[in-house]
């Protein structure tokens, strides 16, 4: 199942926005505009402010309110790294964003736990075939963390 393209860092906080609306969250945003602000310097000069191609790259740190505490990073990219209670999910899709943050917040992403291997994975399962899962460390398991284990 495809997603709504969003074409744009602006956009994808758009969405977020739209997703912490309907969940009642509070949500912050930070922006940093320009290649010598944002955090992946991949495509532009020392102190320069546009990319190789000309364009103005921007990237948001959104932090959205509640529970579990979720942070996303959206970069210029097309992509976008979420954290679920100090989980860490790099390389999301930018159009996946809010369909992950929509799991979380309704209830579908969970932690899955093992004996053996021994470990704990939280799961986000997103509309279609779309599944993200992260490796939780031992030290790091929060009161909604425990709660979302199942299995």
């Amino acid at each position: 199942m495809g997603h709504p393209h969003l074409p744009t860092t602006e956009a994808a906080v758009a969405a977020v926005r739209e997703v912490a609306r309907a969940y009642g969250l509070e949500m912050t945003v930070t922006d940093d505009i320009g290649a010598d602000r944002t955090s992946r310097r991949a495509s532009a000069g020392a102190f320069a402010v546009l990319d190789a191609g000309g364009a103005l790259p921007h990237e948001a740190f959104i932090e959205l309110g509640g529970t579990p505490v979720v942070t996303v990073q959206v970069f210029p990219e097309d992509d976008a790294k979420i954290t679920v209670e100090g989980v860490e999910f790099n390389d999301i899709p930018r159009d996946s964003v809010p369909a992950f943050l929509r799991s979380v917040y309704g209830g579908t992403a969970h932690v899955k736990a093992k004996r053996f291997p021994a470990g704990r994975w939280l799961v986000v399962a997103l509309p279609g075939d779309e599944t993200y899962k992260e490796l939780i460390a031992r030290t790091m398991l929060s009161p909604w963390l425990v709660r979302s284990t199942r299995g």
